[in-house]
């Protein structure tokens, strides 16, 4: 069993540092009216934007062993959640965004559904707590 680290140091009311094992440092910071800086990104944000990664690099890597020639990727990622506190995630959609010639529909869908099913583990931890669902789009080259 491997085990992480993350290390978060306090800066200022509630802006904060953090790294994890990777030693790569990262701002998180919240807005003025609540104490802090908005000098960074939100703790909850953060989940999103590692959602993002997560499933983005599997579909990339799935996708150049079957040499599918993306010109460009994106994903947006919506999210709604509860009123009441704990503000928690209810609902995560994840559309996948991909530009190319005459991109293989079947190559796609299978890179997308092998992230969602069994490669991405923060999707995985994340359907624990909402409902995850994806979409895909293609489009002609940039």
């Amino acid at each position: 069993m491997a085990t992480k680290k993350a290390y978060v140091k306090q800066i200022k009311g509630i802006s904060f540092a953090g790294k994890t094992d990777s030693n790569h440092w990262i701002t998180m910071d919240g807005p003025e009216e609540l104490g802090g800086s908005n000098a960074g990104v939100r703790p909850k944000e953060l989940l999103l934007l590692g959602l993002g990664g997560c499933t983005g690099s599997d579909v990339v890597s799935i996708l150049k062993k079957k040499r599918v020639p993306l010109e460009d990727f994106e994903i947006n990622i919506t999210a709604d959640t509860q009123e009441e506190h704990p503000q928690v995630f209810t609902k995560i959609h994840v559309e996948y965004v991909l530009y190319g010639k005459d991109l293989p529909v079947a190559d796609i869908e299978r890179a997308i559904d092998l992230s969602q099913n069994k490669y991405c583990s923060v999707t995985k931890m994340l359907e624990k707590a909402a409902v995850v669902t994806h979409s895909y789009r293609l489009e002609a080259g940039k």
